[in-house]
């Protein structure tokens, strides 16, 4: 579908759903108030036109491929920082609006979006103290790895006596998110919405269904390939 000005929100977001959360982002109710044109929405809500597009544009845009396995260490965990981090970040608020209203919009006819309500903030809530960790502790501890290998330096043994032990913590935080999706997965049916459901409740699935995505490819950089390699980088190192 190309997309104009006069389309209606209801008819692009019915189109694809993706489109849902550019709308979200800039105030444009996409839902009961998604009947008037896309220019109307944003003479409406004092929202600039050209940039609504270029984000609409931009939704199904595929992300490139990358040999993440050969990107120094500390340029990885940038990555992590600022594509991962960010993501969960940018997504949890929206997604808990999402879950908030069709909870209360249709959990007495679909009862399993109150426990998909409830699943998900368990894990953003636990998903919030497993990202400061790793911004507070083991990220740095790992990039003063790097930098003291790159000096000749000896590391001060950490606090936490060496990286296995936050590395053992993380994963298992892994996993735990990782089994509270998978339950997710299979109430939403993988995410698949009831025939006939409004675009918040598709809206919900589409976005859960996105962040489940994005959590599998997190946890595989860190899992696979950044704690093997901080693990190894410490062996290498002589902790004093």
């Amino acid at each position: 579908m190309i997309i104009t000005e006069e389309n209606t929100v209801a008819e692009v977001v019915a189109d694809n759903i993706k489109t849902a959360h550019i709308f979200k982002k800039y105030g444009i109710d996409f839902c009961c108030g998604g009947g008037i044109t896309i220019d109307k929405a944003c003479e409406k809500n004092a929202v600039n036109y050209e940039a609504l597009m270029s984000d609409l544009e931009k939704v199904d845009e595929a992300p490139k491929a990358y040999n993440y396995n050969s990107w120094k260490l500390d340029f990885l965990i940038d990555h992590i920082l600022n594509v991962h981090h960010t993501y969960v970040e940018e997504s949890i608020p929206l997604i808990i609006q999402y879950a908030n209203r069709v909870a209360k919009v249709h959990g007495h006819h679909y009862s399993e979006v109150i426990e998909i309500n409830k699943l998900f903030t368990e894990v953003a809530n636990e998903l919030a103290s497993h990202l400061k960790k790793e911004e507070l502790i083991l990220f740095p501890y790992i990039k003063k790895m790097i930098a003291l290998k790159k000096e000749g330096g000896k590391v001060a043994r950490p606090p936490f006596e060496t990286v296995n032990n936050p590395v053992r913590m993380m994963e298992e935080e892994h996993e735990t998110a990782g089994d509270i999706f998978k339950e997710i997965a299979r109430l939403t049916n993988n995410y698949t919405p009831p025939e006939g459901a409004c675009n918040t409740f598709r809206a919900l699935y589409a976005k859960l269904d996105e962040f489940e995505q994005d959590l599998h490819q997190h946890i595989h950089l860190e899992n696979n390939i950044l704690h093997v390699k901080a693990k190894q980088l410490e062996q290498e190192l002589e902790l004093s």
